[in-house]
C-alpha cells in the first residue's frame, strides 16, 4: 500500500486502484507552501474550523526548496544529517506523513517524544515534526541550551486552538462567581482544571498556578481521580469527547456533564446545572477524530464479521460505546502488535497512523473506518521541503522557526506537568 501522499495524489489523478475512495479536498495535492500566507488550518480535516487572528504563520519557505524535487530533497536532508550527527534529532509523530517520517530518530506520540528528546544528552537542536503545541511541550522538557525548531510555524492544532487563556480565565471567574474560592470542610476545592496535552503552554500554565493538571489520552481516568480526590468538580479542556469518554467509563452519569460553550453566560448552562456538575466539559473537538461514525462501524462490520473496531477516545461517544475498544495512538499500536496473524482492524484515527500500520503488518487486514481520505491538516503542513531547509539552515548555524516557552509561562506548566507525572512514575504515559 502506497502512503496516504501518494495515495491523494493516485486518487485525484484517478490513477487508484480503489476508484470507491475519495478525499475531503482536491487540494490535498498541492504542496502545503501554497497555502503559507492564506488564512486557515488548510486543506484536510480541519479546514472548515475557525482560526484564532494570533496563531502563527510560515513565512515564505526559499525557492530552492518548494522547487526541489523529492530525489533532490532526500538526498539534502540525509546530508544533513549525517553533518550534524549528534547534533540534531528529528521527532516524529505518529501522525506525521510518511515522506517526514523516514527521517526521524524517534516515531511517538507528543510525549513520548518530547522524553525520547531527553535520552541524546548531545543534541543541540530537536526538530519536532509535528504541531506547535508538542514543540512547546518539548521546549518545556528540554535544556535551556537546546533549541527545539518546528520546521513548518503553521502546523498548529485547531483543537487546542479552541481553549485559550482569555475564555479559560473568563470561565474560570464565572465559576469562581457561582462557587466562591474557599474549600470545603474536607479541603475539597470549588473547581481543579484539567488540560489534555492537546493545549497551548499558557493553558498547562494555567492549571498549574490553580491547583491542576494535565493528562493524556491513555491516563486521563487517573488524572480525573487524582482531581475528584481534591476538588468537588473538573473543568476539563479542551477536547470534551476525552474527556466525556473517560468520565463515562468512570460511572460519571451524562447529566453531570454539561459541556461549557465558551461563548455563552455560564457556558450555556444554568446555574443548577453547573453547581450538579462533575466534570465540565470545555465544547472543544478533534477535526479528525469527529469524522467518524458509527454508521462506518456497521459497514465495516458488515464487510468482515470478525474485525476488531478500535478508535481513539478523540472520538464522539456514540462512536466509542460502539467500537470494540478505544485508547491511544501508542494502545491502538501495541493493540495491532500483540494481534494473532490474520486479524482484521478498522481503526479510527488519523489516516497516516492507519495507513503505516496497514504497510508494516501485512499479515494482518487494517483499514482505515472513513472510507474518505482526510489526513490532519495541521500534520499536513509539515513536508521534507520545509525539513530540509531547517536542517540546513541549523548546518549554517542558523536556528529557524525556533518555538520558546518563556520561563513566567513554563514555570507553572511544568507544575501541571510534574503533577501528571507524579501519578505514575514508573510509567510514561502515551497521547
Amino acid at each position: 500500500m502506497s502512503s496516504v501522499d501518494v495515495t491523494i495524489h493516485e486518487i485525484l489523478s484517478g490513477e487508484s486502484h480503489s476508484p470507491a475512495r475519495s478525499t475531503c479536498n482536491s487540494r490535498l495535492a498541492d504542496a502545503p507552501w501554497l497555502f503559507d500566507a492564506q488564512p486557515g488550518y488548510g486543506p484536510g480535516s480541519s479546514e472548515r474550523d475557525v482560526i484564532p487572528a494570533i496563531t502563527p504563520r510560515q513565512g515564505v519557505l526559499p525557492e530552492e526548496y518548494r522547487t526541489a524535487s523529492a530525489a533532490e530533497l532526500d538526498l539534502r536532508i540525509r546530508a544533513a544529517k549525517h553533518t550534524l550527527g549528534d547534533r540534531a534529532v528529528v521527532l516524529g509523530h505518529f501522525y506525521q506523513r510518511d515522506e517526514v517520517i523516514q527521517y526521524a530518530d524517534f516515531v511517538g506520540d507528543s510525549f513520548q517524544l518530547a522524553q525520547a528528546a531527553r535520552t541524546r544528552p548531545n543534541a543541540e537542536a530537536l526538530i519536532f515534526c509535528g504541531v506547535h503545541f508538542m514543540a512547546e511541550t518539548a521546549d518545556m522538557l528540554s535544556r535551556p541550551d537546546q533549541s527545539v525548531i518546528l520546521p513548518n510555524l503553521a502546523a498548529g492544532c485547531s483543537m487546542a486552538d479552541m481553549a485559550d487563556l482569555e475564555s479559560v480565565t473568563d470561565c474560570w471567574e464565572e465559576l469562581e462567581e457561582v462557587f466562591g474560592t474557599d474549600p470545603t470542610a474536607d479541603g475539597l476545592q470549588p473547581v481543579i482544571p484539567v488540560t489534555y496535552m492537546n493545549s497551548s503552554a499558557a493553558l498547562k500554565g494555567f492549571c498549574g498556578e490553580h491547583g491542576g493538571v494535565v493528562c493524556t489520552s491513555s491516563n486521563a481516568a487517573q488524572v480525573l481521580k487524582w482531581a475528584l480526590e481534591r476538588g468537588q468538580r473538573v473543568l476539563f479542556f479542551p477536547d470534551q469527547h476525552l474527556g466525556r469518554n473517560t468520565a463515562k467509563k468512570m460511572g460519571i452519569p451524562l447529566d453531570q456533564m454539561p459541556t461549557w460553550n465558551p461563548n455563552k453566560p455560564l457556558g450555556g448552562n444554568t446555574e443548577q446545572q453547573i453547581r450538579d456538575a462533575k466534570v465540565l466539559l470545555w465544547h472543544g473537538f478533534c477535526s479528525v477524530h469527529k469524522r467518524f461514525t458509527t454508521g462506518q462501524i456497521a459497514a465495516a462490520r458488515a464487510q468482515y464479521p470478525s474485525v476488531r473496531v478500535i478508535v481513539h477516545p478523540e472520538c464522539p461517544m456514540d462512536v466509542v460505546d460502539a467500537a470494540d475498544s478505544s485508547g491511544s495512538t501508542d494502545f491502538i499500536v501495541k493493540a495491532i502488535a500483540a494481534a494473532p496473524s490474520g486479524s482484521v482492524f478498522a481503526i479510527g484515527t488519523e489516516i497516516n497512523l492507519v495507513q503505516r500500520l496497514a504497510n508494516q503488518n501485512p499479515q494482518h487486514t487494517i483499514f482505515c473506518l472513513d472510507p474518505v481520505v482526510c489526513p490532519c491538516s495541521t500534520m499536513y503542513r509539515i513536508h521534507p521541503g520545509y525539513l530540509a531547509w531547517v536542517l540546513e539552515g541549523f548546518e549554517r548555524g542558523e536556528v529557524l522557526n525556533q518555538i520558546r516557552v518563556p520561563e513566567s509561562v513554563a514555570v507553572p506548566a511544568r507544575v501541571a506537568l510534574e503533577r501528571m507525572l507524579a501519578l505514575a512514575p514508573a510509567a510514561r504515559p502515551a497521547l
